[in-house]
């Protein structure tokens, strides 16, 4: 149980910096980590799932497949950010 709590600390404070870092990197108002933040968060748990799904052990960290779990986080953040850089054009209304 140990190794479960611990594992999900670490990727709870690695997804939040991550989400965190993304939005130094790529500005935007205030409001907007927020929402990398929470699909970092998002993105982190399911790139976790599906390294345990698949049995993706490279960069495995105890119970935590890292790998995987980055790479679903960044994933999810780059989806975020083009996303929400998306702005309706007047054709589009």
């Amino acid at each position: 149980m140990v190794g479960i709590a611990s594992a999900l600390v670490l990727g709870f404070l690695l997804s939040t910096a991550y989400g965190a870092g993304f939005h130094l990197l790529m500005g935007g108002p205030a409001r907007r980590i927020v929402l990398y933040v929470l699909a970092s968060w998002l993105g982190f748990a399911l790139g976790h799932f599906l390294g345990d799904l698949l049995n993706i052990e490279w960069l495995k960290l105890g119970v935590l497949y890292l790998f995987t779990a980055s790479i679903g986080s960044w994933l999810a953040l780059i989806i975020s950010w083009w996303l929400a850089s998306y702005e309706p054009t007047t054709s589009d209304q």
